[in-house]
């Protein structure tokens, strides 16, 4: 049984996990619904929440206002890690070749990732557990609207990891007109409804939205997980209103931080549509909503005060904004300082759901539910990142406060409790604290080897 499954009280059984689900009333003894939105390149310093001056989220702060607010939560330097490590509570070393985003049209970007694609094997496979598959074992209905980013082909898709229904693009960021892939090979649309390429009108935010609106005004008798992976504020940076008729699109304007901001607000708009549609459901107070980034914001986004940006593991890199309501449950307007991680979901998620994993299955993330609800203090955690991306590898461990960063060769340590911009390296003064936890990142780079990478050697990409 995984860890922390059963440190869910018998007050959230009877209290939380006993009210409606699915808009068919209020049943004592129903499970919870799900809703998992998800952000693209969404920085630490772009929601008002959390001290953005100009761009103005008020639907998803109301998640926080009326859930509970992460400080300290992590996610992977870049998409496709932390896709994997969403869906999965595990790390994506696991799984092997997912340590940085899958390219366009199915590129690897390492070593071990092209040693996969030439095997037709680059994407998650269909052989590892998801939240999806267990919720819907368990008898939930699932649907996913947005940004897949774990493989290309068939076997790699939503559907094969045990979702109803997906509309979406299968590839890491797409012209929000077009439709078509941008940068390396850009020109090929991979818009997708379950497995039949489709061609649709509109901006992106919108149709995925609209797609996961019409999928839960269907949704009546089960529970459900909805998944909803926007690809927004993710370059192209272009306008929700700037379409020009002529060039079938609008104009791309990166670094452009006026029109980051209405991407940002017009997602924000999308889930306010979502938010509306459960109140009217009759579903809103057990449904569990979860709203987080994929990583630190690129360079057209902010992550100030912290250092670092999308694909470094300094915190500017890998500290996102979360936020977490279930009115049933969790009490409103709560910051917590918990250290948290987007592995850390799927057995949230399945604690509350009450579904079990198989025994045996490993998973590296921890129910927070005790905690949200402060029924639990705060508790010190220990995490790790790999990060490789061509000819760099960046590694990290978070243990306590402390927190040990390799960055393709060069080395610091600090102490986050008294230095969370990371600007004084105590690596010479501590040493031995780094050397610790070097040992212990090490250990973890063994502990994680991906069975499929078993016969990988480096001068085989």
């Amino acid at each position: 049984m995984m860890r922390g499954l059963l440190d869910v009280t018998r007050r959230h059984l009877l209290a939380g996990l006993g009210a409606g689900a699915s808009g068919v009333g209020q049943t004592r003894g129903q499970r919870p619904n799900v809703v998992l939105i998800l952000a693209d390149d969404l920085g630490s310093a772009d929601l008002s929440c959390y001290g953005s001056a100009d761009i103005r989220t008020p639907n998803i702060d109301s998640i926080g206002a009326k859930g509970v607010r992460f400080t300290q939560f992590y996610a992977t330097a870049e998409c496709t890690p932390t896709r994997c490590s969403l869906l999965t509570g595990r790390y994506p070393q696991r799984v092997g070749g997912l340590e940085c985003a899958i390219g366009v049209g199915e590129n690897g970007r390492y070593d071990e990732a092209i040693w996969l694609q030439k095997r037709g094997e680059l994407g998650l496979p269909a052989s590892e557990l998801t939240l999806a598959q267990l919720l819907k074992r368990s008898g939930y209905e699932t649907g996913c609207f947005g940004k897949w980013h774990l493989g290309y082909r068939e076997q790699f898709s939503a559907n094969r990891h045990g979702f109803d229904e997906y509309f979406g693009i299968l590839g890491g960021g797409a012209d929000y007109f077009k439709h078509e892939e941008t940068n390396e090979g850009a020109g090929q649309s991979y818009l997708y409804h379950n497995s039949t390429k489709v061609k649709r009108e509109g901006y992106l935010t919108d149709l995925f939205a609209g797609a996961a609106l019409d999928w839960l005004k269907r949704k009546r008798e089960k529970p459900f997980l909805l998944y909803l992976p926007f690809n927004a504020p993710h370059a192209p940076i272009q306008d929700p209103d700037g379409f020009d008729a002529a060039a079938g699109t609008a104009p791309v304007r990166q670094g452009h931080r006026a029109t980051y901001r209405k991407m940002a607000e017009r997602m924000d708009q999308r889930v306010g549509d979502i938010l509306a549609q459960l109140e009217s459901m009759g579903a809103a107070a057990n449904t569990l909503v979860i709203f987080l980034s994929d990583n630190g914001a690129d360079a057209n986004g902010s992550n100030v005060p912290l250092r670092g940006r999308k694909s470094s593991l300094w915190e500017g890199g890998i500290r996102v904004p979360c936020l977490m309501r279930w009115p049933s449950v969790l009490p409103g307007g709560r910051t917590v300082s918990q250290v948290g991680a987007a592995i850390d979901l799927l057995p949230t998620i399945l604690a509350a759901a009450r579904t079990e994993v198989p025994k045996g299955h490993r998973l590296d993330g921890i129910n927070l539910l005790p905690t949200l609800t402060a029924e639990r203090a705060p508790q010190a955690r220990r995490l790790f990142w790999r990060y490789r991306r061509g000819k760099a590898i960046r590694k990290a461990i978070r243990d306590g406060d402390m927190k040990y960063v390799f960055d393709s060769g060069s080395e610091e340590l600090h102490d986050l409790s008294q230095d969370g911009r990371e600007q004084q390296d105590l690596l010479a003064s501590r040493s031995q604290v780094a050397r610790d936890l070097k040992a212990k990142l090490q250990a973890w780079e063994q502990e994680v080897r991906a069975p499929r990478l078993r016969l990988f050697k480096p001068d085989a990409a």
